[in-house]
């Protein structure tokens, strides 16, 4: 069956009363992400060289206070706070620390876990337990990434994770100026 331009119908627009229409400019008729100031200020993360772990590692080393109220969030929602750590060599995923399937890429784990410091701290509902905990890490694994890691028990899965402590050797963090163009 042919379609024929008589057999459409053209539709008639009317404007809307009390809503202006929009102005034929090059402004109204593209999309836009912001401002100048704003497009100028982003920053291409570059993959050379740029070693990051979990939520923060672009962050400089989190202060006591800060990892404390990042402890008192996870105990707050109701997770369970656990502490893992691994020795520098063993902290990033590489063709050495690992078997692999596929690529390296961040956040990528096959086959790679860091030790869990003691259990999983389940009930927990005080974060100074945590804190304690993690002092106790430090002592004991002074040259060891140490992270700390946030379960929920309904979902059963990890919901939180972040760096408590780079070993104080480790020259691997680069403020946000080095790790983009």
């Amino acid at each position: 069956m042919a379609c024929t331009v008589a057999a459409i119908a053209p539709v008639a627009v009317r404007p809307v009363a009390g809503l202006k229409q929009a102005k034929n400019t090059f402004a109204a008729r593209t999309v836009s992400n912001g401002s100048i100031q704003k497009t100028t200020a982003m920053q291409v993360w570059t993959p050379i060289n740029n070693k990051m772990f979990e939520t923060f590692s672009y962050l400089p080393p989190l202060t006591d206070a800060e990892i404390s109220r990042q402890v008192d969030y996870i105990v707050r929602n109701g997770w369970t706070p656990c502490l893992e750590f691994a020795e520098s060599a063993n902290a990033y995923a590489s063709n050495e620390s690992c078997l692999r399937i596929n690529n390296t890429t961040c956040l990528y784990y096959d086959n790679r876990y860091w030790t869990m410091w003691k259990l999983p701290m389940f009930g927990c509902t005080d974060g100074n337990q945590v804190l304690a905990e993690v002092a106790n890490c430090r002592r004991a694994f002074p040259d060891a990434y140490i992270r700390m890691v946030g379960f929920d028990p309904v979902r059963q899965v990890q919901v939180a994770g972040f760096l408590v402590n780079r070993p104080s050797t480790a020259r691997d963090y680069q403020g946000p100026s080095s790790r983009s163009v």
